[in-house]
């Protein structure tokens, strides 16, 4: 599978809220932003439990846009992003940000981060 491919396949789990399938994709130590509560979170267990807790409190949906191979190798992924408040439906925010991951030789994720509009 390539990165596009498993980003896309990663999105879609993740909208669909189908944790399970998107930790498959990433590498048991990964290191991933916590973009809600600030700072970082290491390792698929640690993800898992973020992404437990946000989904209580705020429905986020992201739709990636484009792609871009880096010359690092990492991908980066424009994203249109939504969220509401998971209790009562406000609206949020809804932006475009930029999602840049690294991957292992074996194609999953080892890094995300959040970058700066």
């Amino acid at each position: 599978m390539d990165r596009e491919e498993t980003l896309r396949r990663t999105y879609r789990a993740f909208n669909e809220r189908d944790i399970d399938a998107v930790l498959a994709l990433l590498h048991p130590e990964v290191d991933w932003p916590n973009a809600w509560e600030g700072g970082r979170v290491v390792g698929t267990g640690a993800v898992r439990d973020y992404w437990t807790r946000q989904f209580r409190e705020i429905s986020g949906r992201v739709e990636p846009e484009s792609f871009t191979e880096e010359s690092d190798g990492s991908v980066t992924v424009a994203v249109h992003q939504v969220v509401h408040d998971a209790k009562s439906g406000d609206l949020l925010t809804d932006s475009r940000v930029r999602h840049r991951y690294w991957f292992d030789d074996d194609g999953r994720v080892t890094r995300m981060d959040v970058l700066e509009p």
